[in-house]
């Protein structure tokens, strides 16, 4: 097999190796593309340190190495005929290095701007030309003690985020003044920092875009957001959830971001919903993620080709259809304090690991588990999603109801 494109699903080459997709780290993501792919007809490699990550423990191949171990990265080149990634972090210069061997999608530099948060704003004021004028929060990168004492007052009070790394909340402080931000630096190590001016939020909400190497670009819904502890919680994705003008907003600024990048595979893009100060409401970009996202995870069940499925399409290069969604929905993320937290069959807290009550759960219309198979339930590790759908609105967000009082999570 050659590593042009498109390559179809089932082919094989000379020697009968199927085509193969592989893909740089191991995690749900990972695991959600891979059976994607293996529904679609695709062998599937996965490279991933994790013995047990839950990709490679049903990836025809799973290849345990470093994300920048040459061998590794030559043996995922050999098996691959064209390879994505599942997470924003994998280094860049890997990626790079295997485009030197086989397509890539996205690209080495796609990637590196999204894992620094000061190139990822500064992309997105490059293409506010293209997007109706959508920009991220008035900010200030401080990489120097010289750049704290400028940062000016109208960026106060604000949000102090590294620049690297930082991910569900972490890495990130709420200041009000210059004594609480010089503080905040040196308790996040005097990395490089970027500090976003506090804005009224009244609401989040994202879009996923699939744009292939032909330029071919295609977006799902507009997904509306809920956090809890800087994590994701709820998506809840029907008519009404969004403005539809906003939502269009939303729709045609991550096509110019999309675009602008020259980027290639599944890309999600975070929006806040801010006050405009004349009685309605504007966006602001905050965030992209070159990969799947969690708030996308309705369309395994609500759309006639989910993100995962989008994601396989990009990279193989084969054609992109404007996906259809057929059903409201609402998505609740799953973490392993449930696995701790009473519910509707235990009243009591627990130290040791209790399984939540899926078949009352399941029992309910319209409800679709998805576990990630990681062998072990924490606090705070992300173990499945619960995705709902109904014939209405109403029906939706009724089951919605019951599902998060019978798991002992806060209502809607």
């Amino acid at each position: 097999m050659n590593a042009s494109l498109p390559l179809l699903p089932g082919a094989t080459d000379a020697s009968g190796r199927p085509a193969t997709l592989g893909v740089m780290g191991g995690g749900q993501l990972g695991r959600m593309f891979v059976q994607a792919a293996q529904a679609m007809g695709f062998s599937t490699a996965v490279l991933d340190p994790d013995a047990d990550s839950p990709a490679g423990l049903i990836s025809h191949h799973h290849i345990r190495c470093a994300y920048d171990d040459p061998k590794g990265l030559a043996q995922l080149a050999r098996c691959s005929d064209a390879i994505t990634t599942e997470f924003e972090n994998v280094p860049a210069p890997a990626l790079a290095s295997l485009a030197a061997l086989r397509p890539v999608a996205p690209g080495a530099a796609s990637v590196a701007i999204a894992q620094d948060r000061a190139a990822e704003k500064a992309h997105f004021e490059r293409c506010a030309a293209d997007n109706d004028g959508v920009r991220p929060a008035p900010h200030a990168s401080i990489d120097s003690p010289e750049q704290l004492a400028a940062v000016a007052a109208e960026l106060l009070p604000g949000i102090l985020k590294t620049a690297r790394l930082g991910y569900d909340g972490k890495g990130q402080a709420r200041v009000k003044d210059r004594a609480e931000l010089a503080a905040a630096w040196d308790r996040l190590g005097r990395v490089p920092c970027v500090l976003e001016r506090l804005l009224p939020l009244r609401a989040e909400c994202s879009v996923i875009v699939a744009r292939g190497a032909d330029d071919q670009c295609v977006s799902f819904p507009v997904q509306k957001n809920t956090h809890r502890d800087g994590i994701l919680a709820v998506t809840e994705v029907y008519d009404g959830a969004i403005d539809p003008a906003l939502a269009r907003r939303a729709q045609a600024a991550t096509m110019a971001i999309a675009r602008q990048l020259g980027y290639v595979g599944v890309l999600c893009v975070e929006y806040f919903l801010v006050d405009d100060g004349r009685g309605g409401l504007d966006l602001v970009v905050n965030e992209m993620a070159p990969r799947p996202h969690n708030s996308g995870h309705y369309t395994q069940n609500a759309c006639d080709v989910s993100q995962f499925e989008a994601q396989v399409r990009a990279v193989a290069g084969l054609p992109l259809r404007a996906p259809v969604q057929h059903s409201p929905a609402i998505m609740l993320n799953l973490l392993g304090d449930l696995w701790f937290a009473p519910n509707a069959r235990h009243a009591q807290a627990s130290d040791t690991p209790v399984t939540p009550p899926w078949d009352e759960v399941l029992a309910l219309p319209g409800t679709h588990l998805h576990l990630y198979g990681k062998a072990s339930a924490r606090p705070g590790r992300k173990m499945g999603h619960l995705n709902i759908t109904g014939p209405t609105v109403a029906a939706v967000r009724d089951t919605a109801a019951k599902a998060l009082a019978l798991l002992g999570l806060p209502p809607l």
